[in-house]
C-alpha cells in the first residue's frame, strides 16, 4: 500500500493543475464578458466619454474624450513638426525686424482676432502646442512660438494690392495675388433688323436654303418634296424642281460648276445640272434619311450626313464614296466645310461636335461641351472660328483645335439654325419662332423678338427651320414652319441715338 501511495501521490498535482487553470480562464472570460455587457452601454461609444453638463461648483477637470483628443493632437504635432518647430536664426531675426519696422511705420488699433471654424479644436491645438515640446522645451529651454497664433496680427497690415491691382515682378508664384478686374470688350453697335418681304409658294416646312455664288437667286427646299428657285431682288419664283419623294433637307450650289446638290429624307443625294434643270448624278450609300450636306470650297468633294450617324465624303464627278467618317452615335444634323484644317466639322444629336482630318479620313477632335443634341453649325466667313447651337446654348470655338471661346447666353429655345455674316452679326432661330441677333466678337445679344407666323397658321408652325445670309451680308433669308420664306434687312434709318446699345456688363464672364 505504501508503494501504491508513493506511486500515485506525485501524479495528482500534475493532473489537477490544467483543470484548475482551465476553470480559472473560463471564469475570467465570463467575468470580462459580463463586465462588457454591463458597461458597454455607457462607454462603448465615443460620445459616452464626453463629460455632461456640470454645475459651476464642480471641478473643471477634462473629460476622457478631451484628454484623448489632446493626446492625439499632441502626438501628431510632435511627430510631424518636431524638426521644424524652431525657426532658423536668420529667419527669426528677419521676422523680428519686420515686425519692429511695421510697428514703427503704422500705429493702428488692435484688430479683432480671426475666429476659427471649430472653437473646440482650436483650443485643443493651442493647448497641445503649448504642452508638446520640441528639443528645446524638453531640455528646459524656452517654449517655441512657431505654431502659436500671434495675437493682434490678423489685420494689422493691408495687402499690397488692397487698393487696386498691383503689378507683380520677379515673384515665383502669383496664385494668391488678386487678379485684375475683368474688363469686358464693348460690343459693336449694329442696326436692328427688320422684316421687309414674305415669300409664299411652298406647301410644307421650308427646311433648306442655299445662295447662288452670283448673289442673284437662291434655292429653297421644303416638306412638299420640291426645290424652288427664287429671285433675290424681287422675290419672284423662277423655277421648280421635282424629283425627291420626301422632305428636302439640304441644298448647296457649287461655286465652280453649274450644279445644285440636294439631299432628302428619301436617302437620296442628287446633283442637278442648272443648264438643263435635270438630275445628272445620284450618290447612293446612305442607309437612312440624309439631313445635311456641304461642299468643299476648293476640292470637288461633297459631304453628306443623316440618320445613319456617319459623314460620307463623295467624289463629285465619279460618285465614288471616298471616306466614311464615323464616330457619332446619333443623327448627324449639320456639316460645314472649309479650306483649312479641320476641313470637315459635323454636329450630331448625341451632343458632340466632331472635327475631321479629310486627308487621313479620321477624327481629329471631339467637342463634348454641349449638354443636349447639337442641331446647327456656322463658320465665320473671314475668321478662323465657328459656332454650334443646341437647345438653349450657343458656343463659339476657335479652329483648328476647337478651343472654347465664349457662350452666347439668352436664347432659351431649341435652336434649329445659325448664320453669320462678315459684319460680325450672328443670327439664331428657334423652333418656337424666336429670333436673336448677336455680336460675334463679344456675344452680346442686341436684338431678340418673335417671328410672326402667317394668318391661319397653327401655334406650332411658328418656327425657324433654316437661315442664310446672302453674299453681301445685308439680306437674311429664313425658312419657317409656316411654309413661308422671310427676307430681313437692317434698318437703314437707325442710328446709335435712336437705338442705343443696351449693354450691361457683368462682373465676370461665365466661360462654361
Amino acid at each position: 500500500m505504501a508503494e501504491i501511495a508513493a506511486t500515485t501521490t506525485p501524479s495528482q498535482p500534475t493532473d489537477i493543475t490544467p483543470e484548475i487553470t482551465a476553470r480559472a480562464r473560463e471564469a475570467v472570460r465570463r467575468s470580462a464578458k459580463r463586465t462588457r455587457e454591463v458597461f458597454a452601454a455607457d462607454f462603448g461609444q465615443p460620445s459616452a466619454l464626453t463629460k455632461p453638463a456640470q454645475p459651476d461648483v464642480a471641478p473643471s477637470d477634462p473629460s476622457p474624450y478631451d484628454r484623448a483628443q489632446k493626446a492625439s493632437v499632441a502626438a501628431r504635432i510632435r511627430s510631424e513638426y518636431a524638426s521644424v518647430r524652431e525657426l532658423p536664426a536668420a529667419l527669426a531675426q528677419k521676422q523680428v525686424n519686420a515686425q519692429a519696422g511695421l510697428a514703427a511705420r503704422r500705429k493702428k488699433p488692435k484688430a479683432s482676432e480671426e475666429q476659427a471654424s471649430d472653437a473646440q479644436m482650436a483650443r485643443v491645438i493651442d493647448k497641445a502646442s503649448q504642452r508638446a515640446g520640441g528639443p528645446a522645451q524638453m531640455n528646459g529651454g524656452p517654449s517655441s512660438t512657431a505654431l502659436t497664433r500671434i495675437q493682434g496680427t490678423a489685420g494689422a497690415k493691408l495687402p499690397p494690392n488692397a487698393n487696386g491691382p498691383t503689378p507683380q515682378r520677379d515673384t515665383p508664384a502669383t496664385s494668391l495675388v488678386r487678379r485684375d478686374t475683368v474688363r469686358h470688350q464693348k460690343p459693336q453697335w449694329h442696326p436692328p433688323w427688320k422684316l421687309f418681304r414674305v415669300i409664299s409658294g411652298h406647301l410644307g416646312w421650308v427646311r433648306a436654303l442655299a445662295m447662288e455664288p452670283g448673289n442673284q437667286w437662291f434655292a429653297s427646299g421644303a416638306g412638299d418634296r420640291t426645290i424652288k428657285i427664287w429671285d433675290l431682288a424681287t422675290g419672284t419664283l423662277k423655277l421648280t424642281l421635282t424629283g425627291h419623294i420626301s422632305t428636302v433637307r439640304g441644298l448647296a450650289v457649287s461655286p465652280r460648276h453649274p450644279y445644285l446638290f440636294s439631299c432628302a429624307e428619301d436617302k437620296m443625294v442628287k446633283c442637278w445640272d442648272l443648264e438643263t434643270n435635270k438630275v445628272i448624278r445620284h450618290y447612293h450609300g446612305h442607309l437612312s434619311g440624309v439631313y445635311t450636306l456641304a461642299l468643299h470650297p476648293t476640292l470637288d468633294v461633297l459631304m453628306t450626313g443623316g440618320r445613319d450617324g456617319v459623314v460620307r465624303v463623295w467624289d463629285m464627278r465619279t460618285r465614288s464614296n471616298i471616306h466614311v467618317l464615323s464616330g457619332h452615335k446619333g443623327t448627324v444634323s449639320s456639316i460645314v466645310a472649309q479650306a483649312t484644317d479641320p476641313q470637315v466639322i459635323s454636329s450630331s444629336l448625341d451632343g458632340t461636335v466632331r472635327m475631321y482630318d479629310l486627308a487621313a479620313g479620321k477624327t481629329s477632335g471631339v467637342l463634348t461641351h454641349h449638354k443636349k443634341g447639337v442641331r446647327a453649325l456656322a463658320t465665320h466667313p473671314t475668321e478662323f472660328t465657328f459656332a454650334s447651337a443646341s437647345p438653349g446654348q450657343i458656343k463659339q470655338w476657335l479652329c483648328p483645335n476647337g478651343d472654347f471661346m465664349q457662350n452666347f447666353e439668352g436664347h432659351n429655345a431649341v435652336i434649329n439654325s445659325l448664320a453669320v455674316n462678315e459684319d460680325n452679326v450672328l443670327f439664331s432661330g428657334g423652333d418656337n419662332g424666336s429670333i436673336a441677333f448677336w455680336d460675334w466678337k463679344t456675344g452680346h445679344r442686341f436684338q431678340y423678338e418673335d417671328s410672326v407666323a402667317q394668318p391661319g397658321s397653327l401655334d406650332a408652325e411658328a418656327g425657324i427651320m433654316s437661315s442664310t445670309f446672302d453674299l453681301s451680308g445685308l439680306r437674311l433669308i429664313t425658312g419657317e414652319a409656316d411654309k413661308t420664306i422671310k427676307v430681313w434687312r437692317p434698318d437703314e434709318n437707325a442710328t446709335e441715338d435712336s437705338y442705343p446699345l443696351d449693354w450691361r456688363p457683368t462682373l465676370g464672364r461665365q466661360k462654361f
